[in-house]
């Protein structure tokens, strides 16, 4: 029996799943329609191309980062600051964690990276956007008094989403292979940084 989920959503479902499973360079669109129990047609009805799904499973079915960002941008000043930057670190340290596995193979096809990068010009999207979002929401704090005013707002947003890329893949190699735990990962993350901005 067919799922009662839209064709569009199935498809992503299964490009998220076969993404994460078997990386973004060998989850074909015959493949994610099949799992996705649609044709290949129908995949293209929804979507234009295997890289703007790969952008849409980001977008959709990882930690949305950007309108977290956007939301505090617009209110600076409405919960504490360092709870503000813990839950910024958090969902972005998430989201590189669930991210990198599925980028990953774009970095080893320069072909699919550059088709990656023209379809994130053209949908106006791309890993700059987190940056950006942060550094305004740094501003926004700066101008209302809550950090200081020669704070360099957009080294902080680098070095705070840095600290959170690093974490995604830098610990698999230790002997553990095991990384931080992320909440207090976030929170020793936030402290450090307001120590910068205060």
């Amino acid at each position: 029996m067919p799922s009662a989920k839209p064709a569009r959503e199935r498809i992503l479902d299964a490009a998220h799943e076969l993404m994460l499973t078997v990386g973004l360079a060998r989850a074909t669109t015959k493949e994610i329609a099949r799992v996705a129990g649609c044709s290949e047609a129908a995949l293209y009805k929804h979507y234009a191309s295997k890289e703007e799904l790969f952008i849409r499973v980001l977008s959709e079915r990882l930690p949305r980062l950007t309108p977290l960002l956007r939301g505090l941008a617009a209110e600076p000043g409405r919960a504490p600051l360092e709870d503000n930057l813990t839950e910024i670190a958090r969902q972005a340290a998430l989201f590189y964690e669930q991210s990198f596995p599925i980028a990953a193979s774009l970095y080893a096809q320069t072909q699919l990276k550059r088709r990656h990068d023209e379809t994130m010009r053209e949908l106006g999207t791309g890993p700059h956007l987190p940056i950006e979002g942060l550094d305004a929401y740094l501003r926004a704090e700066r101008a209302a008094g809550r950090i200081r005013s020669d704070a360099d707002t957009f080294a902080a947003a680098s070095l705070l989403l840095g600290a959170c890329a690093q974490r995604a893949f830098a610990y698999e190699a230790t002997p553990t292979g095991v990384r931080p735990p992320v909440d207090a990962f976030a929170r020793r993350l936030a402290r450090t940084l307001l120590v910068g901005l205060g």
